[in-house]
C-alpha cells in the first residue's frame, strides 16, 4: 500500500466519522452516534481500570504485603482478576496485560453503548423517559455484562439482570433529587 492511498483511505474515514458535528462522530443516526460515543468513553475508563488495578496487586507484592503482615486479606477476594498476567518473561507479561485490559475494555463499552442504545431507544419508542425504560435497559445491559463473563450460570444471569435492573431505576429515581 502506497503512502498516498494510505492517506486518501485515512480522509476518507476522517471525513465519514466527521469530528466537526460537537460528538466525537457523526454517523448518520443519533443512536448510533450515542451508542459509539458511550462505548468509546466506557472502554477508555474500562482500560484505565484494568491497568491501574492490576498495577496495585502487583505494587502490593512487591512490598510482601499480607496476613502475615498484619494486614488482614479479604476471604475468597481474587488478588488478580488476570492470573495469566504472570508471564515468564516481560514480553509475556505485556501480551497478558494487553489482552486483559482490551477485555476489559470491551466489557466496559459493552455495557454502556447497551445501556445508552437501549435507553434512547425507549425514550423515542415511547415517548417518555422515566424509570421504566430505565430499568429495561439496566436488565438487559446486565444480562449482556453476565454473558461477557467465563462459566456464566443461569441464576449469575438473573442476579446480574435484577442488579443491572434496579440500579438504573434507583439512578433514575435519584437524579431528580440530587
Amino acid at each position: 500500500m502506497t503512502t498516498s492511498n494510505m492517506e486518501a483511505r485515512t480522509q476518507s474515514l476522517l471525513s465519514e466519522l466527521n469530528f466537526d458535528k460537537g460528538g466525537f462522530f457523526d454517523l448518520g443516526h443519533p443512536l448510533l452516534n450515542r451508542i459509539a460515543e458511550s462505548f468509546i468513553k466506557a472502554a477508555g475508563i474500562g482500560a484505565i481500570q484494568a491497568v491501574s488495578r492490576e498495577a496495585y496487586f502487583t505494587a502490593v507484592e512487591g512490598t510482601g504485603l499480607d496476613s502475615s503482615n498484619g494486614v488482614p486479606e479479604i476471604p475468597g477476594a481474587k488478588k488478580h482478576r488476570f492470573p495469566e498476567l504472570r508471564g515468564e518473561t516481560n514480553r509475556n507479561s505485556l501480551e497478558a496485560m494487553v489482552k486483559s485490559t482490551g477485555k476489559e475494555s470491551l466489557q466496559w463499552g459493552l455495557a454502556a453503548g447497551v445501556y445508552s442504545g437501549l435507553t434512547y431507544g425507549l425514550k423515542e419508542t415511547r415517548g417518555a423517559h422515566d424509570w421504566k425504560n430505565s430499568a429495561v435497559a439496566g436488565a438487559i445491559t446486565g444480562v449482556a455484562l453476565a454473558l461477557t463473563a467465563d462459566d456464566t450460570s443461569h441464576e449469575q444471569i438473573v442476579q446480574c439482570a435484577i442488579t443491572g435492573a434496579a440500579i438504573s431505576t434507583a439512578a433514575n429515581l435519584l437524579s431528580g433529587i440530587f
